[in-house]
């Protein structure tokens, strides 16, 4: 079976593994840059003066900040297991992107444009909010000075989810039956954060609860079955 023929993204091995290794190696980073400020700490308190603990300020206050980093990953990365369990993958050729504003946002962020699921005529620009671990990407979405071999490791592009709320991309790995880089994206009235009100996009109730499965943030009153308040 193709990737696209599974139900769901998670009812692909290749998928599952990539995303084991993806949380796994989150967990060899958070334990790489603790066991980093603790070989710091103890170099400089065993083999040198309290003069050099100035030196080491830097450092140790980089290995912390990387730690704390790790573990800002486990959230977006739990959201992206929400997203493969409820949607299967699209392999999508020639996705239009950019790295400038899209004229259709008020935000200056990267972005893709995805067709509605349920009105294909209409495209929706799908922005890069979160800043981490987009530099790889940012490398690829390219430039006119960016080599095409750089441009071609995003496509085709892996894509599971809707774009009017939830998704996860991902790069297509050497053999191309294999995702990499699997990497979070949302819609900002899709967050529920205060003061941002979500939208229904006119979404199906079918939509709208599978989008809410994923982890998006959905009108009360458009869920199958909501309670009238």
């Amino acid at each position: 079976m193709t990737p696209t023929e599974y139900p769901t993204a998670w009812d692909h091995p290749p998928t599952r593994r990539a995303f084991v290794l993806h949380f796994v190696m989150i967990g060899l980073r958070f334990v790489g840059w603790i066991a980093v400020w603790v070989g710091a700490l103890a170099f400089l308190v065993v083999y040198l003066s309290p003069g050099y603990t100035l030196l080491f300020v830097p450092l140790l206050g980089y290995a912390t900040f990387r730690a704390v980093l790790q573990l800002a990953y486990i959230r977006p990365s739990v959201q992206i297991q929400r997203v493969l369990w409820e949607y299967p993958w699209q392999v999508l050729d020639g996705v239009p992107r950019g790295r400038n504003r899209h004229p259709g946002v008020q935000e200056d962020e990267m972005w893709l444009e995805l067709p509605n699921p349920e009105e294909p005529g209409e495209r929706i620009p799908l922005l890069f909010l979160s800043g981490m671990r987009t530099f790889w990407w940012m490398r690829r979405f390219g430039t006119a000075r960016t080599k095409p071999e750089l441009k071609a490791e995003i496509d085709p592009l892996w894509f599971a989810g809707d774009p009017r709320f939830i998704a996860v991309v991902a790069a297509p790995a050497r053999n191309g039956k294999a995702p990499k880089r699997l990497h979070l994206l949302y819609q900002r009235t899709a967050t529920g954060r205060r003061g941002i009100e979500p939208t229904d996009w006119n979404a199906s109730p079918d939509a709208l609860e599978r989008a809410r499965r994923s982890g998006a943030h959905v009108p009360d009153a458009m869920r199958p079955h909501a309670r009238p308040h």
